[in-house]
């Protein structure tokens, strides 16, 4: 596994999120890295949305995973003396299917985040909606598959990320508290209800129960002034030492350090 703690220790300049034209990246893998050297960063971790058991057009195909490694072995090849180039996967957890899983377990992977972007539609079984998408496309989801209920839907959310990290096989968890984005703008409040920050402190603390690194995600930062998760909770995650990444979750090569040194700046100043 590598060794997050010495490198952050070590050096700013790195991203172990970032996106490729295998999921939903806008651009291509060498791109990235292009970017990545040219800002003079020491790490770059490739994380695309990994293959699931049901449709979705913001992840890579199974097909795609051989390509996706070839990518990976080139580029190291071609940019190795300037950069280290990882790979992983951001896995979702889907009925028992995720990071656990013999498919990803055998995978040649660096390192594995394991995030949450489904959750099952209510009274619909066998059905799972991606509910990070846009705040428009929320609410109109939020009529179409869960009946207007937010609190339920925000339950849900954690319910995954709680099976998703008992059933265990990854290293980082990604944006953990996301769903708040989403939930806050569809029901303002909502997630600075106590009920709300309840789950957050009971999910932090099975993060630190299963020694799990954090991901303090970057990419809203400048479009919604909002990491995730939430520069409230920062001081939770220094107060109990929780070891913590700074991510971009780049789906753009000039967003690649998107945010992420004005989150490092706030989460020093605690």
């Amino acid at each position: 596994m590598i060794d997050f703690k010495k490198i952050t220790a070590e050096t700013p300049l790195y991203n172990f999120h970032g996106h490729t034209q295998f999921c939903d990246g806008h651009s291509k893998m060498e791109d990235f890295v292009k970017e990545a050297v040219s800002m003079n960063f020491l790490h770059y971790g490739f994380s695309p949305h990994a293959p699931i058991m049901v449709e979705s057009p913001c992840n890579m195909s199974r097909v795609a995973v051989p390509d996706y490694f070839d990518e990976i072995n080139r580029l190291r090849k071609e940019y190795g003396d300037k950069i280290n180039i990882y790979s992983s996967m951001e896995i979702d957890y889907i009925d028992d299917f995720g990071p656990s899983s013999p498919y990803f377990q055998s995978m040649p992977l660096d390192y594995r985040i394991g995030s949450v972007h489904f959750i099952p539609a209510f009274d619909m079984p066998g059905t799972y909606v991606d509910i990070d998408g846009s705040v428009d496309a929320f609410k109109i989801k939020m009529a179409k598959y869960f009946n207007h209920d937010i609190e339920a839907v925000v339950r849900s959310f954690y319910k995954q990320s709680f099976d998703m990290i008992e059933s265990g096989g990854f290293d980082i968890i990604g944006h953990f508290d996301k769903i708040g984005y989403n939930a806050g703008m569809y029901c303002e409040g909502i997630d600075e209800a106590p009920w709300y920050d309840e789950l957050v402190f009971d999910l932090f603390q099975a993060i630190m129960d299963h020694h799990l690194i954090v991901e303090i995600n970057t990419k809203a930062w400048i479009k919604n002034n909002r990491f995730f998760p939430h520069l409230k909770y920062f001081g939770m995650l220094k107060k109990y030492k929780a070891p913590v990444v700074f991510n971009s979750d780049a789906h753009n090569p000039a967003l690649i350090n998107a945010g992420r040194f004005e989150a490092m700046k706030h989460y020093d100043m605690l």
